[in-house]
């Protein structure tokens, strides 16, 4: 039992004026002369030996009168912490994921959590709601009763340590305070294992949802595995967690119309493909009917018309073999001679090939210098006669590496840096150990001071390194003194550098990665691309160069979908937007190995026991009520006693 006013327990001290009073009470008793003392001593011992014990009755009720009524103005209570008069806190993280789209005995996981929360709380008890994407701080479950039933799926899930990181900040700094986190979520298991870091100042209650089915059905991906001058092939990937489907239709739609449909039968993975005619603009979607979670059941794509990257090959050297790599149906190529160049063509290129050159004259280290600056690429292929102070002055402006010396002995290629970005897109099934080793005659020595490696030399020396979007070969390429151009290992590399000279934008994003691509286009001063579809638009992170804006996104846009990239009004190209797969999979945390934490299947049992650990049973009342009994006793001693 504990005190709301446990000062005026001190008052309990005033019980001993009633006892001091009785026990030195100097009433007399008179003598009388009575004939028959035999008969009044016996009277005598009979009275004293009544009035004694009436006394002491009196004397009992009238203390525990007084004692009831000190206890009472001190308010007793019970409760099951000592917190009567110190404030409480509570925090609720709703995980707002789509994997609470899943069906639980009552409907929609998320919806049946918010009906049960407004069910739940007391209207005016002050709560913090923190979501995946949103947050409400010292509100009441009434001011906020809209918003919670308009709730909706965020795009990204925070993973459960980010989630408790943010939902304790908006605990205040109190230390006297009592301070509940509430997690509601399904807990879903994404591979990382959950941990909770235990807060002695908190106390943490875990709310798991769990749907009554964990079939689920997702359209993975897509990719085109096949491309001739005619048509490709689009393959599109499925998974299955569930039981056996049958006859699954899949769809293909350009914008409305329905292009192609067909049916699956599977459990756990296969892949359906649908041919398309090429060089042909499609803003596509594939389609699949699952009755489980509905974000993944659809997947937009788009193909757009290719837009050719422009090359420039600076030569003293054959560029025959250049030619033949940048054909006319990717690529607008262009060749000169050092000699012949019109430097007004620089500035309009994505990649700048100087192929063999003696030195680099001063106009065109100047011309180059500002050619990267706007974003180009650039491929160097020195000389077998390389001036290597040009060369060198060259790399100073440019904050590239430097050549050392010329090495005149023959050296064989024999490593291929696999998880470079230009070999890293499944230019190779597997590693390759022992594919036919190319040779050089003679090469430069370079130190490499935060260029990574690309092609390296039996001894680790670099043959192609790269460093700010520059490709660095360190030996001429010409037939006479290498066999690098007699392999295959050439075409993907001056591919894919020529490639990512100008990243055009993929079949489609992923929301919440970071994803970036170039669009070709010339920019007003102070104007912006835009993303714009039927949902409204958003203004990208985006760099303006001289031929081309670069556009990196992440959390935006936020839908999934086909977006138009708009300049003013004026449409350059289409891209499409997906969410993760990640949250597709239906599996779960174990919860009852977690210490430190409390864990329940419904928010209704949570929130009842947060009122039953912080209950207080008012006990003034009984003690008002057992003094008014011992007042009516001690009246009827009075009374009735004789």
């Amino acid at each position: 039992m504990q005190f709301k006013n446990p000062e005026l327990l001190y008052a309990l001290l005033l019980l001993l004026i009633p006892i001091i009073v009785h026990l030195f009470q100097l009433r007399k008793f008179k003598k009388e002369a009575f004939t028959n003392v035999a008969f009044l001593k016996k009277v005598q011992l009979q009275t004293r030996k009544s009035s004694q014990i009436k006394k002491w009755l009196i004397l009992l009720t009238r203390m525990g009168i007084l004692a009831a009524v000190i206890l009472a103005f001190a308010q007793p209570y019970t409760s099951k912490t000592n917190t009567i008069n110190v404030e409480r806190e509570t925090v609720i993280f709703l995980d707002n994921s789509f994997s609470m789209e899943t069906k639980g005995s009552q409907g929609a996981l998320l919806k049946r959590a918010v009906q049960d929360l407004i069910a739940t709380i007391p209207e005016n008890e002050t709560v913090s709601l923190v979501t995946n994407d949103d947050s409400f701080r010292d509100t009441t479950i009434k001011g906020i009763t809209n918003d919670l039933l308009a709730i909706d799926y965020a795009t990204n899930q925070l993973d459960y340590e980010s989630a408790f990181l943010k939902s304790k900040t908006y605990f205040s700094d109190a230390k006297i305070t009592i301070k509940n986190l509430v997690v509601i979520s399904d807990f879903q298991a994404k591979g990382k294992p959950l941990s909770i870091v235990n807060d002695s100042t908190i106390t943490t209650h875990l709310v798991q949802l769990k749907p009554i089915n964990k079939n689920n059905i997702v359209l993975d991906s897509l990719a085109i595995t096949k491309q001739t001058p005619s048509y490709l092939e689009l393959t599109v990937f499925l998974k299955n967690s569930g039981e056996a489907v049958q006859n699954l239709p899949v769809s293909l739609y350009n914008n409305e119309q329905l292009l192609a449909k067909t049916a699956v039968s599977f459990q756990g993975e296969t892949t359906t493909v649908f041919t398309l005619p090429n060089n042909t603009v499609i803003n596509g979607k594939v389609t699949i009917s699952d009755t489980s979670l509905q974000f993944d059941n659809s997947l937009f794509f788009n193909i757009n018309s290719p837009e050719p990257i422009h090359v420039l090959s600076i030569n003293e050297a054959s560029d025959s073999f250049l030619k033949r790599l940048f054909t006319n149906d990717e690529f607008n190529y262009t060749s000169s001679s050092i000699n012949n160049l019109n430097y007004g063509l620089i500035s309009n290129q994505n990649l700048i090939v100087l192929n063999e050159l003696t030195d680099i004259p001063s106009a065109l280290s100047t011309a180059l210098k500002a050619f990267k600056s706007s974003g180009g690429n650039l491929i160097i292929i020195p000389n077998e006669n390389t001036d290597l102070q040009s060369y060198n002055n060259f790399f100073l402006n440019n904050n590239l590496n430097l050549f050392t010396k010329k090495v005149n002995s023959e050296k064989r290629l024999t490593r291929i840096n696999y998880s470079h970005p230009i070999y890293n897109n499944g230019v190779f099934e597997k590693e390759v150990n022992n594919f036919q080793y190319p040779k050089v005659n003679s090469y430069y020595n370079k130190v490499l001071n935060g260029a990574s490696q690309v092609l390296l030399f039996e001894d680790g020396s670099p043959f192609l390194s790269e460093k700010n979007n520059t490709f660095v070969f360190t030996a001429a390429l010409n037939t006479e003194h290498s066999t690098f151009q007699s392999i295959n290992l050439i075409v993907p590399t001056f591919y894919n550098i020529a490639k990512r000279s100008l990243k055009l934008p993929n079949l489609y994003f992923t929301i919440g990665e970071e994803n970036s691509f170039d669009v070709k286009t010339t920019l007003q001063k102070d104007r912006v691309l835009t993303l714009v579809n039927a949902d409204g638009n958003s203004i990208p992170q985006q760099h303006y160069f001289n031929n081309k804006v670069s556009i990196t996104t992440s959390d935006t846009p936020s839908r999934s979908g086909i977006y138009s990239v708009q300049n003013d009004a004026s449409p350059l190209l289409n891209v499409s937007y997906n969410f993760s797969r990640d949250e597709s999979i239906l599996n779960y945390h174990d919860l009852s190995t977690l210490e430190g934490v409390s864990v329940s299947t419904t928010i209704r049992d949570v929130f009842n026991t947060i009122k039953n650990d912080y209950k207080v049973n008012a006990l003034w009342k009984w003690f008002v009520i057992f003094a008014i009994i011992l007042l009516i006793i001690e009246l009827l001693i009075l009374k009735y006693f004789k």
